[in-house]
């Protein structure tokens, strides 16, 4: 064997932690008046009153999870009084389940099986915040995917009016939304609203330096010395950008290093990139999907078979005729869905001058492949 090719115990992994998409690194860099402003929301309830509520808004990928996580990291190793509860709303998304995992976090184990009402569950929890003299903080992640059967509302209510149940007691909650075409604050209802009351801290999608910066210190992290040169670092950024999701990035990077790792090489090269990029491009596109509603589902899908039959470049009007054919939508909700689907960069949108302007839509992705993740998305939900 030669002696430039990795050894069967060898690694081009300092850490493959660091490249793990719920990994929050030490230094977060570029979220600092993000972070800030959350720290601002979250202060009251280290004296002990209530914290005031948050929406943390931005695409997916822009640091809006892991912002919030390095607050909850921080909370627990200055306090006790104040108790940060962290609820993926993709994986609990009824009031019983997230009600569930709070009674967790503030008692150390799961609520039985079977026979527990919601009632007990939650006098459960007010009587521990009362005897620890704790306040509780909740972060809702996705918290869009409560929008169905208008679980929001029903999760909220008793959260945020829980003073009224339980005297003394007292929780704040921050809501993150990946979703752009929701203002949370129109989808709750009256007496949810007149409590709720949140402050929106919005999480623009990050730059083309500020990517490279990012990636870069992952690379100083998680890779040895010299496994990723200068331009391979730039070809990483280059392809992330293209889908505006920073998760692309540090998954690229990850596919990339494994990928020459298996042919016994001691540095990442093009091939091993463009070879990753195949399978981590579709990271953005699985991520994007899951904060869609039905009918945005509806109508990428027919757009899906649409551009499969045609792979060239698509009239709107056309589309939004083949569109309605099988999906309820009117003419003005169909233009505000394409237009929140280029923004979430899921298809192009784009004008041709003529007699009149024309707008044009061709999808970012295979058709075939946004099917296949939209059937399996539908199947998740079923």
């Amino acid at each position: 064997m030669k002696k430039n090719l990795l050894m069967w115990d060898e690694t081009l992994f300092r850490d493959p932690e660091v490249f793990e998409i719920d990994y929050v690194p030490e230094q977060f860099n570029h979220r600092d008046a993000q972070i800030q402003e959350i720290a601002f929301q979250v202060k009251p309830g280290l004296r002990g009153v209530r914290p005031l509520n948050t929406i943390c808004r931005g695409l997916p990928g822009t640091g809006k999870t892991t912002s919030v996580k390095k607050i909850f990291s921080d909370i627990e190793e200055t306090t006790k009084k104040l108790v940060p509860v962290y609820i993926n709303c993709q994986i609990d998304n009824t009031k019983f389940a997230i009600f569930s995992q709070i009674y967790r976090r503030v008692t150390g184990h799961l609520p039985p099986a079977s026979g527990t009402s919601f009632k007990q569950v939650f006098d459960a929890i007010a009587r521990v915040l009362l005897r620890e003299e704790q306040v509780l903080l909740v972060a809702l992640d996705d918290a869009n995917y409560l929008l169905y059967e208008n679980e929001i509302n029903h999760v909220l209510y008793p959260l945020l009016r829980s003073h009224e149940a339980y005297p003394g007691v007292r929780i704040g909650v921050i809501a993150i939304v990946s979703d752009m075409s929701v203002h949370l604050q129109s989808e709750v209802d009256a007496r949810v609203a007149s409590v709720f009351r949140p402050t929106e801290i919005y999480f623009p999608p990050y730059s083309k330096e500020e990517v490279h910066d990012i990636l870069e210190e992952r690379v100083m992290q998680g890779l040895y010395p010299n496994v990723v040169r200068s331009e391979m670092l730039d070809l990483v950024v280059e392809q992330t950008m293209k889908n505006g999701d920073l998760r692309v990035g540090i998954d690229l990077l990850r596919r990339a290093t494994l990928n020459a790792e298996k042919a016994a090489r001691r540095s990442i090269e093009r091939e091993d990139i463009c070879s990753a990029y195949e399978i981590s491009r579709y990271l953005h596109l699985a991520f994007s999907l899951r904060t869609l509603r039905g009918e945005e589902r509806g109508v990428l899908a027919r757009i899906a078979e649409m551009s499969g039959r045609d792979d060239q470049e698509m009239n709107a009007g056309d589309v939004y005729r083949f569109v309605k054919e099988e999906v309820n939508v009117s003419y003005t909700k169909f233009y505000e869905i394409i237009g929140k689907f280029d923004a979430m960069r899921l298809l192009n949108l784009h004008y041709r001058q003529g007699r009149g302007r024309t707008r044009l839509i061709s999808l970012r992705y295979d058709p075939g492949r946004v099917l296949e993740y939209l059937r399996e998305e539908q199947t998740s939900l079923s």
